[in-house]
């Protein structure tokens, strides 16, 4: 049984500084890596995220990020990723990573993905210049997780983890008011964990919402939202699959 730890939107500052070490020293005991799904900072400033570094430096487990909107926010994300790579943080746009779990090769790929909206009710890239910029940046970081996960598939991962901050399911939003939905994610998440495959996929960004969903080609989707989870983070277990 491999144990995956997550948390997101976890919005880390100066004066939150060592608020989630304690139960972070913990996970040695409980999982085998740990997945941050974006907004880690509040304003993305290169000091809130050397709070976020230090908080999960020399943890007993693997790291890995993407970052999220509020990460953006000082228009520095390369800065906020390079705080975080130096504590040994996989910060992840569009690529993947891979580690051995007890013999068990488990991949993770990530991208902070974009909104859009659902089926039914999602943006297209006609009109203005700007609504097409729009989706093609959705749709640019969404095919960035799909190449991803196939590239991990090619090289041997028994496990595979997507990770986003934007939701690829309306399901883990329900909470939130329907009317920002499209600003909260996009159905081309969900495709492209379907068409390339995944064991689990792993968001935040929603704090209003749910934490159980799942695509329309079945891979659990859980929003790991620090305001949804209520704890400094939660465990999922995934089985290896047996010959």
């Amino acid at each position: 049984m491999i144990r995956v730890a997550a948390v997101g939107d976890i919005h880390l500052g100066p004066g939150s500084a060592g608020v989630l070490r304690p139960a972070f020293d913990t996970l040695g005991d409980c999982a085998d890596v740990l997945l941050l799904a974006g907004d880690l900072t509040r304003h993305g400033t290169r000091e809130e995220a050397r709070v976020v570094a230090e908080e999960v430096a020399g943890l007993p487990v693997p790291v890995v990020a993407v970052l999220g909107n509020h990460d953006y926010q000082s228009d520095q994300p390369d800065l906020v990723a390079r705080e975080l790579a130096a504590e040994g943080v996989h910060v992840l746009e569009g690529d993947g990573v891979t580690f051995d779990v007890r013999g068990v090769t488990v991949g993770v790929a990530g991208t902070k993905g974009f909104g859009g909206g659902f089926a039914g009710r999602s943006a297209t890239e006609f009109g203005e210049p700007e609504m097409k910029a729009f989706i093609r940046y959705s749709r640019a970081c969404a095919d960035g997780l799909g190449r991803s996960l196939r590239e991990l598939r090619t090289r041997g991962c028994a496990l595979r983890v997507a990770l986003t901050h934007f939701s690829p399911v309306p399901d883990t939003l329900a909470g939130e008011p329907p009317e920002i939905y499209p600003f909260l994610g996009s159905y081309l998440l969900a495709e492209a964990i379907d068409d390339s495959g995944a064991d689990l996929a792993v968001h935040g960004h929603a704090h209003l919402g749910t934490e159980h969903g799942m695509t329309g080609g079945g891979v659990r989707v859980r929003n790991v939202a620090m305001p949804v989870i209520d704890r400094a983070f939660a465990v999922y277990h995934l089985s290896p699959p047996t010959d």
